[in-house]
């Protein structure tokens, strides 16, 4: 059995996130990620926000040198005529994110962490997990076994320890799915933004030179349909890869750490692409579940106060976003049915 501080589950920005904080903090770790890279994930479009994360994260380097396009903001047609809405502004003009495909930000973070010295078990299924006296130990993988002093499971929507430990989750809407895929052409500007319409909402962007993303949310499960998922400002594009589909149900985990373990990004919470700020919801809570895992390692007697507190913080955040997604959709001309139900 190999000996780390911490093993984390998945090497996606809540992951990567997690370990690259340990590891600058001097602690032993290792990554366990299922998939190879480079994979695709709905997401592009990063909050200014983003910026001072991915320079703690050392990675920004990476990022300015990748000239990505900066949007200044987003064109929005929802309740009313397109619109521009800015991101903001501060003393230096106006704030600028990042159109960065997932899987390149992906990559960047897994190698600043591999250069920290992270163990990558890539790909590598994690089997179960290892419980002592109902505290978690370790992981179980098809190549070995890991035990640890923390585990983090940043698996994504999957849920791997929620369901491991049969934790259970609560769900704030009805089944949510997000259709999304990527086009190459050329399109007119005004094909670009978020946009409401009776089935939902579609957002779409240009991620590279002639590269194009979109990505569909059906309010009602039942009125999916992939053959029109593509908006029609994007059908004389050619299609490239496959569309693919996340489950985006909103929902949190009933408890997100616990005796040997906590739980981060996705893993922990979920809220519909709509809340705009999937990638640095993860960056946070990966390095927020990397704090409580160094303060944890620091001063063991204090475990018990740094779970709540973790649990605090991830459940309060959640319940902030439900509320705007709430606020966001009652705006909506064909507002959900399911949205005022409890």
């Amino acid at each position: 059995m190999t000996d780390y501080d911490v093993v984390i589950i998945g090497a996606g920005p809540a992951g990567c996130a997690t370990a690259i904080a340990c590891a600058q903090h001097g602690l032993r770790v290792a990554i366990v990620e299922r998939l190879s890279f480079p994979r695709e994930r709905p997401g592009e479009t990063l909050h200014p926000g983003i910026e001072p994360l991915l320079k703690q994260l050392g990675v920004m380097n990476q990022v300015q040198a990748g000239k990505f396009i900066r949007p200044f903001g987003n064109w929005v047609t929802w309740d009313k005529e397109r619109n521009f809405t800015p991101f903001g502004n501060d003393a230096d003009g106006a704030w600028s994110g990042f159109q960065i495909p997932r899987s390149t930000l992906d990559g960047f973070l897994l190698a600043k962490a591999i250069a920290l010295g992270v163990q990558a078990l890539q790909p590598c299924h994690a089997k179960k997990v290892l419980l002592e006296n109902g505290r978690v130990m370790g992981v179980q993988t098809l190549t070995g076994a890991l035990s640890c002093r923390q585990l983090v499971d940043a698996s994504g929507a999957h849920g791997w320890l929620t369901r491991q430990l049969g934790l259970g989750s609560r769900c704030y809407s009805p089944p949510l799915t997000a259709l999304y895929g990527y086009t190459s052409g050329t399109v007119d500007e005004s094909a670009l933004g978020i946009f409401a319409d009776r089935l939902g909402w579609y957002w779409t962007a240009q991620v590279g030179r002639k590269l194009y993303h979109w990505t569909r949310l059906y309010f009602e499960h039942a009125q999916i349909c992939k053959a029109s998922a593509v908006p029609s400002s994007f059908e004389h594009l050619t299609h490239v890869g496959k569309m693919q589909g996340a489950d985006v149900t909103w929902r949190i985990c009933e408890q997100s750490a616990g005796n040997g373990y906590f739980i981060a990004g996705d893993a922990s919470t979920v809220i519909d692409p709509g809340a705009s700020h999937g990638v640095l919801k993860a960056l946070m809570s990966g390095m927020m579940a990397a704090q409580a895992v160094i303060e944890g390692c620091d001063n063991p007697t204090n475990q018990q106060v740094i779970s709540l507190q973790y649990r605090r913080w991830i459940r309060d955040w959640f319940e902030s976003d439900v509320k705007r997604m709430r606020e966001l959709y009652r705006a909506h001309p064909f507002p959900p049915p399911w949205l005022e139900k409890p």
